[in-house]
């Protein structure tokens, strides 16, 4: 009835623009029409029905949307198309439920309101994320990247400009036990949370999330980064086994006009050179230099904007003193300046070199032969003798390495070290064993979910074990091999990193263990031989577990029990980024 009703009505419109009898004979209809509608009564409304047109609803709707998205001064109204993000039992693994894309304008600040659940959860991350990305606003076009992502719990990632060090919190300890993190959990579930983002034109993005948990609790965590200051940016929210109730998002004018220039507070200098030969007049060789100001942020600075205060002789023999300076603000205005200093020895001419120490790794896996294998380092120690008959150990960052070839047997490393008037070299020997497969580049240029081993299948009530080795460029702990547990039809139910990290819909009742030392993990994937194993329990549920030994020889394992898998239907597979595997049972 309603329906019918509103339209019928639509026929006779108002318009300013007619004459006064034509209101009156209009309004006179009007009431003839309703006096019909009350005398025949709902039950009898067909006597009077009209048909709509087909597409009545789908302008309806766009109406609304007209109306949600209305710009009423300074407030533009966003309609919301996810209510509910994530799902409400918390299955939803990480990087599988993510709100509406929100396009925030460069000087527009977007505000959205929505209620964190978190379901009691003992993991900080189970959580809001929110990621900040280009203008390109959908995950899977070409062209779209992160600018960063960012975690409730004072934690994230993104690109070069990305500063773990910008984040800043409020969370207390409200209970007293010396942890914020278990009263940090308690509080966001149902807390009510407001997050801008302020994409200011000065080119930077500002975000301020506010939670007000149900206990009274207020949380406030803060973090800012360059962005385009021109292009649109797109921000949206992730769950990991989290949701959220979206309640509102509007558009205001950016808060941000003028970015406050900060001084910088110190400056640090990594890389340089402990030793340099007599006559070589470059002391900085490969050292970089690291500002750090006054808002906490800091950045590696050219050489060309450093000063060396105190510059070194380098004609004499001796150790020496060089003094570095930086006197420049975030802004690139001339500051008071900062100053650091570090030492190396002017030597002699090196006239011969000798391995002293072998490097951890002395045998390496390979499968394929089209180019060399980057040599590892780490334990080597070589040895210089001087042209006056003196020995010293040189660091590893003033000689040259070559790769090694890709051939089984007995294969040699060149070691060179390039003197003020002469190289001088020696080897390393190494052996080489050829595997079965191999996953991913020698050179660890390989991208996230670019390159698979082949799909293993798994039968019920069985395991299999996969043996490799691992090599890493050792930069981030995910630079380790992955597991993928999937249907033959390549749906998956989840992956699993080395690290004690997952996601996907089966993850979500997964259990995590390992005894990893973290602080060492990622310098010592290298030449570690893994086995991963996956066990299809027969009940609808898997285990993987890695068992990895160290090239020193230290052993550690990462675990995870009761992945909801099909039993029926469980294949695994191999994937990484910035490292490679070779497959040797």
């Amino acid at each position: 009835m309603k329906r019918n009703l509103t339209y019928l009505l639509s026929l006779f419109p108002f318009t300013s623009g007619i004459s006064k009898n034509t209101k009156l004979l209009r309004r006179a209809l009007y009431v003839v029409v309703l006096a019909g509608f009350s005398i025949v009564g709902c039950e009898e409304l067909d006597t009077y029905s009209i048909d709509a047109p087909g597409d009545l609803q789908s302008r309806i709707d766009s109406i609304a949307d007209a109306k949600a998205n209305m710009d009423t001064g300074d407030t533009t109204y966003i309609n919301i198309a996810t209510a509910i993000v994530g799902a409400e039992d918390y299955s939803s693994g990480w990087w599988t439920a993510f709100s509406d894309y929100f396009t925030v304008p460069s000087n527009k600040l977007l505000h959205i309101g929505f209620v964190n659940h978190n379901g009691g959860s003992q993991n900080n991350w189970n959580n809001w994320n929110l990621g900040v990305a280009n203008e390109v606003a959908d995950r899977d076009a070409d062209g779209y990247a992160e600018y960063f992502v960012l975690r409730s719990d004072a934690y994230g990632w993104g690109n070069e400009d990305f500063d773990l060090a910008m984040i800043s919190q409020n969370y207390p300890d409200t209970d007293g036990d010396d942890d914020i993190w278990n009263d940090f959990r308690a509080t966001m579930d149902g807390a009510y949370v407001t997050i801008e983002i302020d994409h200011s034109a000065t080119g930077n993005v500002f975000v301020t999330a506010t939670a007000v948990g149900t206990n009274g609790t207020e949380l406030v965590q803060t973090y800012q980064q360059p962005v385009s200051a021109t292009k649109d940016i797109t921000a949206f929210l992730i769950g990991d086994a989290s949701y959220f109730e979206m309640k509102e998002a509007y558009l205001l004018p950016s808060k941000v006009t003028v970015v406050e220039d900060v001084a910088p507070v110190s400056i640090s200098v990594t890389g340089a050179p402990e030793f340099v030969e007599i006559g070589i007049e470059d002391f900085w060789g490969n050292a970089v230099a690291t500002v750090t100001y006054a808002d906490g942020s800091s950045e590696v600075v050219d050489t060309t904007d450093i000063s060396f205060s105190v510059i070194p002789d380098m004609t004499t023999l001796g150790q020496k003193t060089v003094i570095v300076a930086y006197n420049k603000t975030k802004q690139g205005e001339l500051s008071a300046p900062v100053t650091t200093l570090y030492t190396l020895e002017v030597t002699n001419s090196v006239t011969a070199l000798e391995v002293t120490t072998m490097p951890n790794i002395t045998e390496y896996y390979f499968y394929t032969d089209t180019m060399g294998i980057i040599f590892n380092t780490t334990g080597l120690v070589v040895t210089a003798t001087y042209s006056d008959g003196t020995t010293g150990v040189l660091s590893n960052e003033t000689l040259q390495f070559s790769t090694i070839p890709a051939a089984a047997g007995v294969q040699e490393a060149v070691i060179s070290y390039v003197g003020a008037t002469s190289t001088v070299t020696t080897t390393c020997t190494l052996t080489l064993i050829k595997g079965i497969a191999q996953v991913g580049a020698y050179d660890f240029s390989t991208g996230w979910w670019s390159q698979f081993s082949e799909d293993y299948p798994v039968a019920s009530g069985t395991s299999k074990t996969i043996k490799m080795y691992a090599y890493s460029n050792g930069v981030n702990n995910w630079n380790s091999p992955s597991t993928i547990l999937r249907k033959a039809d390549m749906s998956e139910y989840g992956v699993v990193r080395m690290d004690n990290f997952g996601w996907g819909d089966g993850y979500a009742t997964a259990t995590p263990a390992n005894d990893w030392n973290f602080d060492i993990f990622g310098a010592n994937i290298s030449g570690s031989r893994i086995e991963i194993t996956v066990t299809n329990n027969g009940d609808n549920t898997a285990d993987i577990r890695y068992d990895v030994t160290y090239a020193t020889g230290e052993t550690h394992f990462q675990e995870y029990a009761g992945i909801t898998v099909d039993s029926s239907d469980l294949n695994a597979a191999i994937v990484l980024e910035g490292s490679y595997i070779v497959i040797v049972e």
